[in-house]
């Protein structure tokens, strides 16, 4: 049988106080994770972990600034003082500030789009690695877009960091497959999120963006869990350095 137990696992979980990575964080625990929930506010995490808890998985919170690499050092220190092993890496966490024009965008946006979407998840996936080597391996799996294939309108600067972060998760592939971990990314559509709200609201450009979407909607984010719990789990065993698109068709 094919195997997506998650049982014995310890998982990591970024952006997952709402949207995307909650969705995807409650899944992993229903599976069997124990799972670490991982954002900037501790109160919004806390939510989640208790809605988790209330469902009899397991959760623990902690704050993180994805843009701070000193943040993300000692955030990797406490959990190997108080999980001692990381068996799944989910970099979901991002940041979209500026929404327009590219010759229009200042470097302090460009700086904080990529501090967050770039330099946060390497030095979370090499803090990580090193963790799951102590314990035979592990799983990674970086939330990325289709805008990272092509470019979303007004989004330049976003989509130029999800195409690097496709890359990326093909380095660290490669990298790391003889240490036994695995490293795969989510590419999803128009989903509804914080993010994605003001497009959802924009009728005119939601009507737009969605014309190009073959199932003609957006997903939500439950929709995504199940290719994430796929790359995370032993039934994907020999899958590494692929992307799995969940798009409604956008890319086909």
């Amino acid at each position: 049988m094919v195997n997506f137990s998650l049982e014995g696992k310890t998982a990591l979980i970024t952006g997952a106080s709402r949207g995307i990575g909650a969705a995807l964080a409650k899944t992993l625990a229903e599976y069997g994770a124990r799972c670490i929930l991982v954002s900037r506010r501790i109160e919004s995490l806390e939510t989640v972990a208790e809605e988790i808890r209330e469902n009899g998985g397991t959760a623990d919170a902690i704050a993180c600034n994805m843009g701070y690499t000193e943040q993300i050092k000692a955030l990797f220190e406490e959990v190997k003082e108080r999980f001692g092993r990381l068996d799944i890496l989910v970099n979901n966490a991002a940041a979209n500030p500026f929404f327009g024009q590219m010759i229009d965008a200042d470097e302090g946006v460009w700086d904080k789009t990529h501090s967050v979407n770039l330099k946060g998840p390497f030095f979370m996936i090499q803090n990580a690695a090193r963790l799951m080597k102590d314990s035979g391996g592990g799983a990674i799996v970086n939330v990325a877009s289709v805008n990272g294939v092509r470019p979303g309108p007004f989004q330049g600067i976003y989509s130029i960091t999800k195409a690097g972060l496709i890359s990326m998760t093909q380095a660290f592939a490669k990298e790391l497959a003889s240490s036994n971990i695995r490293v795969n990314a989510l590419l999803p559509g128009i989903t509804e999120t914080k993010f994605a709200k003001a497009l959802i609201e924009n009728k005119d450009f939601y009507n737009m963006a969605i014309q190009q979407v073959p199932m003609g909607r957006h997903a939500g984010p439950d929709e995504m869990a199940g290719a994430v719990l796929y790359l995370v789990s032993d039934a994907a065993s020999f899958t590494t350095g692929t992307c799995i698109v969940c798009d409604g068709g956008y890319l086909a």
